[in-house]
Formats: C-alpha cells, sequence, structure tokens
C-alpha cells in the first residue's frame, strides 16, 4: 500500500473517482432519505412524512457530518444550502437547519450539476438562463458569417457553442418547460436557423431522440434507480404507463420516456 500526502493534480481524470471510493460508506441511514453523490457534490433528499416530522431528515445530516468529521473531510456550509418543495395547500414550518452550530441557508433556487432547480419544481429560471447564455453566443456566429465561414464551420459552431448549451440536461426539465418558456427557446434556433441559411433540428425533436434513447439505456440497465418504473405489460410489447394525478408528474421524464417506447404521440 502506497501512502502519499498530496492530493492529485487540478482536473485530473482520477479525482471524482478516489473522492466516491473515499466516501462509499456515506449512505443513507433512513428509508426515507436519498444521500446522492456525483464527484465532490453530495446531496441529502428527504421525504419528511407529516407524522413523523423531520427527525430522520436531521438525524441523516447529522450522520453525513459525523462521517466527514471522521474521515477529514470538511464540509463547506457558507456553499451548502437547503431547499424546501412543499406544495400542500396547508405548508408546515420547517425549522432551520444547523451544521456544526452554523446556520444552513434555505433558497428558493438552486444550481445544481449546471441546472436551477426551483421550489414549486419549474422551469423559468433555469430556461431564462440557457437563453441568455445562448443568445450571447448568437453574436459570435453573426461575425463568423460575416467573415465569410463556410456553412459547414457555422454548423459545427452553433452545435458546439449554441445547441449544446440548450439541450443541456434536456431530457430532464424540456417536458415540464411553459409555452412561453418554448418559445424562448424556439427564437434562438430559429435566429440561428436563419444566421447558419439552413434548417436545424428543432428542441422538441432532440428531446423526443434523447428520451428515446436514454429509456431504452435504463430498460437495459438492471441497477439503473428508475429500472423499476419500466415494467412490461403481459404482451411483452408495451410498458405499463404511470398513474399520474398531476400534470407536473405527467410532463416527467419517466412519464414521457414510457410513452415514448410505447411510440405514444405528443412528446
Amino acid at each position: 500500500m502506497l501512502k502519499t500526502n498530496t492530493g492529485t493534480p487540478q482536473g485530473c481524470v482520477l479525482s471524482p473517482l478516489l473522492y466516491i471510493l473515499y466516501t462509499y460508506d456515506c449512505v443513507a441511514a433512513h428509508p426515507s432519505n436519498r444521500v446522492v453523490k456525483f464527484a465532490d457534490d453530495t446531496t441529502v433528499i428527504g421525504l419528511i412524512p407529516e407524522r413523523e416530522g423531520e427527525t430522520d431528515y436531521r438525524d441523516e445530516v447529522e450522520r453525513l457530518t459525523e462521517c466527514c468529521r471522521a474521515n477529514n473531510l470538511l464540509i463547506n456550509t457558507r456553499k451548502t444550502k437547503e431547499l424546501v418543495v412543499d406544495f400542500r395547500r396547508q405548508k408546515s414550518n420547517v425549522q432551520p437547519l444547523l451544521i456544526d452550530g452554523v446556520c444552513v441557508e434555505r433558497v428558493t433556487t438552486f444550481r445544481f450539476l449546471g441546472i436551477e432547480l426551483q421550489e414549486d419544481l419549474s422551469w423559468s429560471v433555469n430556461t431564462r438562463g440557457f437563453v441568455k447564455k445562448a443568445q450571447q453566443r448568437l453574436y459570435f456566429l453573426r461575425i463568423l458569417r460575416k467573415n465569410h465561414l463556410p456553412q459547414k464551420l457555422l454548423l459545427g459552431f452553433y452545435h458546439c457553442a449554441i445547441e449544446s448549451v440548450l439541450t443541456y440536461g434536456l431530457c430532464v426539465w424540456y417536458g415540464s418547460c411553459t409555452a412561453q418558456d418554448r418559445m424562448g427557446l424556439c427564437r434562438v434556433v430559429k435566429a440561428a436557423e436563419s444566421i447558419v441559411g439552413c434548417p436545424l433540428s428543432t428542441l422538441e425533436q432532440i428531446y423526443a431522440t434523447r428520451c428515446h434513447r436514454k429509456a431504452l439505456d435504463i430498460v437495459k440497465d438492471p441497477s439503473h434507480p428508475g429500472h423499476c418504473l419500466f415494467e412490461l405489460l403481459p404482451s411483452g410489447r408495451r410498458y405499463r404507463t404511470m398513474k399520474t394525478r398531476t400534470s407536473r408528474l405527467k410532463n416527467s421524464f419517466f412519464s414521457r420516456a414510457i410513452s415514448a417506447l410505447n411510440g405514444k404521440p405528443g412528446l
């Protein structure tokens, strides 16, 4: 066994892998909670039942704090945020969360892995941010056209610098976008289309393709957390549709992905 007292270089591909191995035993202790780790980001998701209260959730945070302390890891409470999602008519008064005596800031929106999450699970803030960023890059596309670059290079720049922004995490949020948000996204694509001078794939087409592709990947991967949601009917040709009582769940990725596999229109 080799021991080292230095860290890995900045940007090293081993860094996230080593962190995952190092924090492997930091898992949820209660069935109502989830601990999600991606590289050096750790998220605690807690379902707070009305009867049981916040006991399990707060105990989970305390356990994670103790786990970090035991493994010489430091939680940056300044960057730690708490987002409460509550759709009940009579919202409960959730007490402030403390970590090592420091109160965690409660926010209404939070940027997680490049996507803006809102407490009402809408995507207006996220969509406006993507549109603003893409519009700024349209300027450079116009500059390239003024310098008489061939259409192939203009297309390459659009796909790399503009479309990649608009389609980041597309399967997560596009299905739940409002008509107004989709119009803003569509205007950017139309503007780029007029600059490049050839038809471009709409976000609706890209979304349908990615949903279908991602659904197939989940069906083939039994270890995926959402694999159990794709249940074949006795016929073996179609999947059981999800029972949805709200448009929020109906427009979510899993509901749309099942519809895509069943060949239903309307994605």
